[in-house]
């Protein structure tokens, strides 16, 4: 079998593009809340892509950066009040979050209709199933990237190296879900 070259960064324009026709088609531009608790540089930097990627497909953004002191309740209570917003259709909490918050209890207060990092409980199970509701964000860039260079995972053995809620077992998911043995 010879290498493939993927080109991702083509890719990602390619799938801009889609988004931004679906996006202008629809009756009011979709809008994503992003929340970032404390200074972590990588944070920052993924939150601004997030930020520019958002205005480059026509999604109406919110930025909310929230000194690492926050106390619990009062980030729960943002997130309480980005769930009910109309104008809000996801809500994105950039990990990692500092060490006296409550992690799991923060992700999960988030709507799961609006969880688009796929954190919530309910969302994994569903990953977990094969019946996602959303598919988080790193694991099904990659498995785009197979389908555009029509590499398929079944029948292969797949590896995946870490084991992390973010990329590792959901990318084992995936993966297993298109009958790749992990």
């Amino acid at each position: 079998m010879s290498a493939v070259i993927m080109d991702g960064k083509a890719l990602a324009k390619k799938v801009k593009e889609e988004v931004r026709a679906a996006a202008a088609r629809m009756e009011r531009r979709p809008g994503l809340a992003v929340i970032l608790v404390g200074d972590d540089p990588a944070s920052q930097v993924y939150a601004d892509g997030k930020k520019r990627d958002c205005a480059q497909c026509g999604i109406y953004s919110e930025e909310y950066i929230l000194p690492a002191e926050t106390g619990q309740e009062e980030l729960m209570l943002l997130i309480e009040t980005l769930n009910g917003r109309s104008d809000i259709d996801g809500i994105l909490i950039q990990l990692p979050l500092p060490a006296h918050l409550n992690e799991r209890a923060v992700l999960s207060v988030v709507r799961p209709d609006k969880d688009v990092d796929c954190f919530h409980p309910y969302n994994v199970g569903r990953l977990n199933i094969g019946d996602p509701v959303f598919r988080p964000c790193t694991p099904a860039g990659v498995m785009e990237m197979l389908r555009e260079y029509g590499i398929s995972p079944a029948g292969k053995r797949c590896v995946v190296l870490g084991r992390s809620n973010i990329v590792g077992k959901p990318m084992a998911a995936l993966l297993t879900q298109a009958d790749g043995t992990v």
